[in-house]
């Protein structure tokens, strides 16, 4: 538009007038945001809530998700890692808290915008702290709480799940577990699973008493489990005899040597290694083998827990996890490191607490499904575990249980 030389200076002097405002504006926002971090020792939460919940071991637990002394224990084991020195310029954010922002972001699954106004630090440096100490966390407790099983490992599993389950020469349940995320930038259907959202997949071995031994994380939502499961680091080493398995041995009061297995649902494929139950339409017909289905479910449920223990405690999986995959699969494995430290650390008497939950009726895999290119070896392998558990193997209730499921 024309203006005269008067009008353009009215023009200029509004336009300058606005402009100092927005600056005035953006100061004291600037002023009021740097003010509420610079109170984060007097009314942080962590400086609120700290010293009242270590008096207070029921609302520590239902805060933390673990016991006072856990929480001790896991910060000394990470404390040299994510320390940082006092300057003249700052006071440092103190190991206890670094690992409360982090635990409250993964129990709750809050934004690091809240966190922010939580614990009054910036967004950037709650991001740099969650960052930081989920590394860490994978980098320390993997080593101690998730190494690979030698063969001593594995016989001791192998023990359990008989003392336990009634289980033999049982070293895992394994299945896969998809995990919400946000969907990535440009990759199409990729982590768009069957259950229609997009996910990321963990695929687990868990032992007889809800450790994860082994994970994989990171496979496309659209896979399978069977998929995931024979593309995975683990199925490579199994079947490339990299797994330090225990020799054959025969089952409790049997003479003849039989593999050490897995077991998994119909999702998972019969294998030398991997049990999987038999389909609906024989299991119908032959009592036996409604009965070797309710063994192998009944024992392959301590996955099913584990991957329940895990959703319970960091409700982070509640929810879809808006950060890119990569940061995902950072945060399974911390978590799950995280839940093997707490069972091996847990206050004696809780070894048991799960065990209830198995409910026998629920225990038999619905599954109508095999391939009939499986070898003879593999069917006779799983017929002789089914032969067992009907024979010298037979615990009192089973057949009452088995013929009440159709």
């Amino acid at each position: 538009m024309d203006l005269d030389s008067s009008d353009e200076e009215i023009y200029l002097l509004a336009r300058l007038l606005e402009i100092e405002h927005r600056k005035r504006k953006r100061k004291r926002k600037q002023i009021w945001v740097k003010h509420i971090w610079k109170n984060r020792l007097i009314h942080g939460e962590f400086h609120t809530i700290f010293e009242e919940l270590k008096r207070d071991s029921l609302k520590f637990y239902e805060y933390y998700r673990m016991e006072y002394w856990q929480f001790l224990k896991l910060t000394d084991l990470l404390r040299v890692h994510i320390t940082k020195k006092t300057t003249n310029y700052r006071c440092t954010i103190t190991a206890e808290e670094r690992l409360t922002v982090t635990l409250r972001f993964l129990i709750t699954g809050c934004s690091f915008k809240n966190l922010s106004f939580n614990f009054r630090m910036g967004i950037s440096t709650v991001h740099s702290i969650i960052h930081e100490t989920i590394r860490v966390i994978c980098d320390v407790l993997m080593p101690i709480v998730m190494q690979m099983p030698d063969e001593e490992m594995w016989e001791k599993v192998s023990r359990d799940f008989f003392n336990i389950w009634n289980f033999p020469n049982c070293l895992g349940a394994i299945d896969g577990k998809h995990v919400n995320i946000q969907a990535p930038d440009n990759s199409g259907s990729l982590y768009y699973n069957y259950k229609n959202f997009f996910s990321t997949v963990l695929l687990a071995v868990v032992d007889a008493k809800y450790s994860f031994l082994i994970v994989d994380v990171g496979s496309y939502g659209k896979n399978s489990d069977g998929g995931i499961l024979q593309n995975s680091k683990f199925w490579k080493k199994l079947n490339t005899n990299k797994l330090k398995l225990p020799p054959n041995k025969p089952l409790p009061s049997t003479t003849e040597s039989l593999p050490h297995v897995f077991i998994g649902d119909e999702a998972f494929p019969l294998s030398n290694n991997i049990l999987r139950p038999y389909p609906r339409e024989q299991a119908r017909t032959e009592l036996s083998k409604k009965v070797f289905n309710l063994r192998l479910s009944r024992a392959r449920k301590v996955v099913e827990c584990a991957f329940g223990m895990l959703t319970q405690r960091f409700e982070i999986y509640q929810k879809r996890m808006k950060i890119q995959p990569k940061y995902c699969d950072l945060i399974i494995l911390a978590t799950t490191c995280l839940h093997n430290f707490l069972i091996e650390n847990r206050t004696p008497g809780q070894e048991n607490e799960f065990h209830s939950n198995i409910n026998l009726l629920t225990a038999i895999t619905d599954n109508n499904n095999e391939n009939s290119s499986n070898s003879d070896a593999v069917l006779t392998t799983r017929n002789k575990f089914k032969d067992y558990f009907s024979s010298s193997g037979a615990l009192d209730w089973q057949d009452e249980v088995a013929t009440r499921v159709s």
